[in-house]
């Protein structure tokens, strides 16, 4: 039975993290969980929750479905190109 410690997908750049920033080995283990977590939030759940939090802040649709559908565009894992009527499918149904 073999008592190597298991690498991490991302070792490459959780050491790039410890090099150069103050984060340990375990805090850089966790900042690139949690990027890749959010990054790998489906689309119609990223739609929603920004929907949600726009609309606390008082935005109408409007100003919302534009700023998602630029927003998508810029996200790291591209998502599909939605119409601003796509858009509101998956909010309203």
């Amino acid at each position: 039975m073999s008592t190597a410690r298991q690498q991490h997908p991302y070792e490459d750049l959780i050491a790039h993290l410890t090099r150069t920033s103050p984060l340990g080995p375990g805090e850089a283990a966790r900042v690139v969980a949690d990027v890749l977590s959010y990054f790998s939030e489906p689309v119609e759940e990223f739609v929603r929750r920004r929907h949600g939090e726009l609309k606390a802040r008082g935005r109408t649709n409007e100003e919302i479905f534009p700023r998602i559908a630029a927003e998508l565009r810029g996200r790291r894992v591209a998502a599909p190109e939605l119409s601003l009527r796509q858009l509101r499918r998956i909010v309203y149904g």
